[in-house]
């Protein structure tokens, strides 16, 4: 059966990606589905609105009209409140949703009986999460350039060039986490020469780095007295704990940003999972920073937006596949036949579905296992 994907514009502060480029549309028509994409959608990625209808999409003029003709909306970033009630009972979602640190979305999606697959928690069997990677690739090497930017006097940062010049030093750059968002970040620090510590509690992934790295960055496993330590005599710390689904644990303390030098710069990538840096909030792209203990905090939710194109490129390459399955079996067929789709299933059929955004909201769920039959 014929499956209406809408495609709406994104509304997040500053957020140019889109969730389908024109030859996605393409493959979803080959399929037998219909694509409704709002006007303008595509235009801060780079792809015009005779783009998409060349490819065979409907244009529509307004985020409603997509909503209200759509069985099955593909976005890119968490519906925002002003979007709840465009939702029809029954619609089925498929974007990044990272409930964990938003239980006001989660009540409703589940009260709204939205059957949802979240981007960031689908798993494959060796344990990689193929939707979350490419962005995080993106938000790693980003933070590093970020905070480049903002350790600059201009920007309120402590003056420094972070690869320094003969006859200074480089800054220091301490990294919270060996994984995607950690390791892209190791490489660029480190390709700005920069003197790059990255501390991760897995010896095999530090066993892995150090081939990667050849011995240039310093690689730590943390205990609280060690994360202080390498927290106070860094220049740039970079949060980049994830774990999958759940709300990013608090690694690095007030006390321990407060022990670091005036001028300083923090970049949370885990904001958006509730961040493991206790003086993280969620920021902007328009307003981006603020100065919490002397330091300067760069924790904008969705640091990929800013390279729109790149990020969706990459982005729409991986979700393809997985949006064509859902839209050819229902979200609750696609998670029947799919391991992977199971694996991000959020919501179905009015009840949450993952154990780690209940524990985080101490709601009830229900075993996807036991809905899925």
């Amino acid at each position: 059966m014929a499956t209406v994907v809408g495609v709406p514009k994104e509304i997040k502060d500053n957020e140019r990606r889109v969730s389908m480029q024109p030859d996605g549309v393409t493959e979803m028509v080959h399929h037998g589905h219909e694509v409704i994409v709002e006007e303008g959608a595509g235009v801060g990625a780079g792809f015009e609105d005779e783009e998409y209808e060349s490819c065979g999409a409907r244009l529509v003029g307004s985020a409603g009209e997509v909503f209200e003709s759509a069985d099955l909306i593909v976005k890119v970033k968490e519906p925002a409140p002003e979007e709840y009630e465009r939702f029809r009972e029954g619609q089925e979602l498929f974007t990044y949703l990272h409930l964990a640190a938003d239980k006001g979305l989660t009540e409703f999606l589940v009260e709204r009986k939205i059957d949802s697959v979240a981007y960031e928690t689908v798993e494959l069997p060796d344990g990689s999460l193929p939707l979350l990677t490419p962005m995080s690739e993106v938000a790693g090497r980003m933070a590093v350039q970020a905070a480049a930017h903002h350790l600059e006097s201009t920007q309120g940062g402590a003056g420094l060039l972070l690869g320094g010049v003969p006859g200074t030093p480089a800054a220091r750059v301490t990294i919270i986490g060996g994984g995607v968002v950690g390791t892209e970040a190791a490489k660029i620090a480190l390709g700005m020469r920069a003197i790059v510590s990255v501390l991760d509690t897995n010896p095999k992934r530090l066993a892995y780095l150090s081939d990667i790295f050849e011995g240039r960055a310093d690689l730590v496993i943390p205990n609280r007295a060690r994360t202080a330590a390498y927290v106070r005599g860094a220049d740039v710390v970079v949060g980049a704990v994830l774990v999958a689904g759940a709300k990013a644990p608090k690694i690095v303390t007030r006390d321990m940003v407060a022990s670091m030098r005036d001028g300083s710069v923090i970049v949370d990538v885990a904001v958006d999972q509730g961040g493991c840096i206790e003086t993280s909030r969620p920021t902007t792209h328009s307003d981006p920073t603020y100065v919490e203990e002397g330091v300067v905090h760069y924790c904008v939710a969705n640091i990929p937006g800013a390279v729109a194109r790149t990020s969706t490129l990459a982005l729409t390459s991986v979700t393809l596949p997985y949006l064509v399955e859902i839209a050819d079996n229902g979200v609750e067929g696609a998670a029947s036949s799919n391991p992977a789709l199971a694996k991000g299933l959020s919501t179905l059929r009015g009840s949450l579905v993952s154990e780690p955004v209940a524990e985080a909201h101490d709601l009830p769920h229900e075993a996807a296992e036991k809905l899925l039959g």
